[in-house]
């Protein structure tokens, strides 16, 4: 069941991924990426976790992610052939910001 949900799992990124890049457009210098995506065992909803470059246009790129969530699921359903169909929700990935804090204390650690 897990290699099942891994597959999924790589499946949806895939898909996502080229969705967000051919079918929506961000404002000039915001880029976003597909992270990774996790998938309930039940195969009921897959959260899209994405990153957002630079970090000050996070919320500009959920919202727009979030306008656009129905034309992105509908496009993901066309091209999935399985039952049920998971339903997807946009999450923010902090781990990048959280390495960057963590990175920070050690050189401060290692200073003193």
């Amino acid at each position: 069941m897990a290699e099942r949900i891994s597959k999924i799992n790589k499946l949806i990124k895939r898909h996502a991924s080229d969705i967000i890049l051919k079918e929506l457009s961000f404002k000039e210098g915001v880029f976003l990426t597909v992270v990774k995506v996790d998938t309930t065992p039940d195969l009921r909803y897959a959260r899209i976790f994405v990153s957002v470059y630079p970090e000050e246009n996070t919320n500009y790129a959920l919202e727009s992610l979030k306008k656009e969530i129905y034309k992105i699921q509908g496009e993901i359903n066309k091209r999935l052939a399985m039952r049920p169909l998971p339903r997807v929700e946009f999450r923010l990935d902090t781990t990048e910001s959280k390495a960057d804090i963590i990175e920070k204390i050690l050189k401060e650690a290692k200073k003193n």
